[in-house]
């Protein structure tokens, strides 16, 4: 019996190991994951009762066999939510579908809000038309706005870098608003030196234009109008947090015999003197062990994956050991309100905002962005209708001086920093605080990322090397794109297919399929 060895438990390595475990009896599988849990960034954090997204995911996608994917792990809801019960709230169900008030195993369906906060007043995420944007902007601003856009469509600048792609598309003005310095925040570099590749991938299709196509086609009823990923009103979420999903798909991999061997981290990939790989080499308990296989699956960041790899050209190796990545660190911070007042038409338990996360744009403080896990999902929160459990999301480098503060200089930061922006008044309020850590969580576009396409062709010429998921790939992938790698790879490996343009090309197409939370957004 052939073997394959999937290296990491995040939704590209688990899709991996449950498609092969599906489509084949002759494929012996074992996943290998460093940590203790499952999902990646997917994954969800419990503390005291209350669950924590790293990240934030929303689940949507143009990709049928995604949605069928996700619908047999995770049943469409069939009966309300809590909130939705105390609401009076209408949402779609989903005839002959679990409750979720009686069962675990159910994905919702949530509203999308996404604002930006920026100079104390909320903006729709993307920019919206309504009269309370140009009431919030004032005369002067709108005008320039506005002439900073006609300028954008008469002056194109050549996109080579992120800063002249956004500008393209929504004018240096509202670039300078809304862009720049959230950008710089996120990877640490400013939109100047960072690839316009990023931007290409994560906004496709998101300009100026569509959302004003996308306001005509609302107000004279459009049938089968195109909507912009971006643009989504709603999506989907499972009952207990996006790392719910993994955990299901662990245990259906589990059932069907396959193999996952958790606190187990790859140090080594072992190739043969005709660029095969025969094995590989993992940490556990304290002690080295190595395992032989047939077939190998990464998504671990390649620039760790090449390190670990013998006799590697120079040229791969020096561009693997200089790809760039940005790490992630969240703040829980549970209070009993925010000082955020609910202006929209939408009903939330305590009258909260709806957004399901905001991002801030405020050159006073460092933190990102923030999420409302209320919102997410009622079933996040251990005391919906007496508390507010939200996420303070920073993006830093592993080592630099966020990376190493202990929790209480975390917390300390983060409180004042929710004081800073009104969301609070006191540090007072604070009920209680948990600090989570993410390495690697963004693979970054710049630094030797302009020659991965080189790196790309090395890691092809290893015949029996499929690298899937956002790490494994490098790319800024949402769930979905991460999941087809996967279902791409095993398509490969079932009809003997040598050649993995299909696997690499995944999300490189002008039609964007999104999944999750991550739009322009973080994710």
């Amino acid at each position: 019996m052939k073997k394959a060895l999937v290296i990491g438990a995040g939704p590209a390595g688990l899709t991996a190991a449950y498609e092969l475990l599906t489509k084949s009896k002759d494929i012996e599988v074992v996943v290998f994951e460093e940590s203790d849990c499952f999902g990646g960034i997917s994954k969800t954090v419990e503390y005291k009762g209350n669950r924590m997204d790293m990240g934030g995911h929303r689940f949507f996608s143009k990709i049928p066999e995604v949605n069928e994917w996700w619908d047999k792990m995770l049943p469409m809801q069939g009966a309300p939510t809590y909130d939705d019960i105390i609401l009076d709230r209408p949402m779609p169900l989903s005839e002959g579908g679990p409750d979720p008030e009686k069962e675990d195993r159910v994905m919702l369906t949530r509203h999308r809000v996404s604002r930006i906060l920026f100079d104390s007043k909320f903006y729709d995420y993307p920019i919206s038309l309504k009269p309370e944007t140009f009431i919030n902007f004032g005369f002067i601003t709108t005008m320039k706005v506005g002439f900073s856009y006609l300028a954008s469509i008469f002056h194109k600048k050549p996109e080579d870098n992120l800063e002249n792609f956004y500008i393209n598309r929504f004018g240096r003005k509202l670039y300078s608003m809304f862009f720049e310095y959230y950008t710089e925040n996120l990877w640490g570099r400013h939109p100047s030196e960072i690839d316009a590749s990023w931007g290409a991938q994560r906004t496709k299709g998101l300009s100026i234009f569509a959302i004003i196509k996308d306001v005509f086609g609302k107000l004279f009823h459009v049938k089968n109008r195109k909507v912009e990923t971006s643009l989504i009103e709603q999506f989907k979420y499972p009952k207990l947090g996006p790392g719910q999903l993994w955990d299901v798909t662990a245990e259906e991999i589990t059932r069907l015999g396959g193999t996952i061997i958790k606190n187990a981290k790859v140090t080594k990939v072992h190739k043969n003197d005709n660029n095969i790989l025969t094995a590989l080499t993992y940490e556990k308990d304290g002690e080295e062990h190595t395992m032989e296989g047939d077939y190998f699956i990464s998504s671990m960041p390649i620039k760790d994956l090449v390190a670990g790899m013998n006799d590697v050209p120079a040229d791969p190796a020096r561009i693997a050991a200089g790809l760039p990545y940005r790490d992630y660190m969240t703040l829980g911070v549970l209070v009993p309100k925010l000082n955020l007042k609910n202006k929209t038409n939408l009903k939330t338990v305590s009258n909260i905002v709806p957004d399901c996360w905001v991002y801030v744009q405020d050159r006073n403080v460092k933190l990102g962005r923030f999420q409302i896990y209320n919102n997410w999902s009622p079933y996040m929160i251990k005391d919906l209708q007496n508390t507010v459990w939200v996420g303070l999301e920073y993006f830093v480098n592993e080592g630099d001086e966020f990376w190493n503060m202990t929790e209480e200089e975390f917390s300390k930061l983060g409180v004042s920093e929710m004081i800073k922006l009104g969301l609070i008044s006191s540090a007072d309020e604070v009920l209680d605080t948990h600090m989570e850590k993410v390495k690697k969580a963004y693979p970054a576009y710049f630094d030797t990322y302009d020659e991965i396409d080189t790196l790309v062709d090395y890691l092809k010429s290893i015949d029996n090397l499929y690298c899937v998921g956002r790490n494994g790939q490098h790319r800024y992938n949402n769930i979905d794109h991460s999941m087809v790698t996967s279902f791409e790879t095993v398509k490969n490996i079932l009809s003997g297919e040598k050649d993995k343009s299909n696997i690499w090309n995944v999300n490189t197409e002008q039609e964007y399929h999104e999944t999750s939370e991550n739009e322009a957004e973080v994710d």
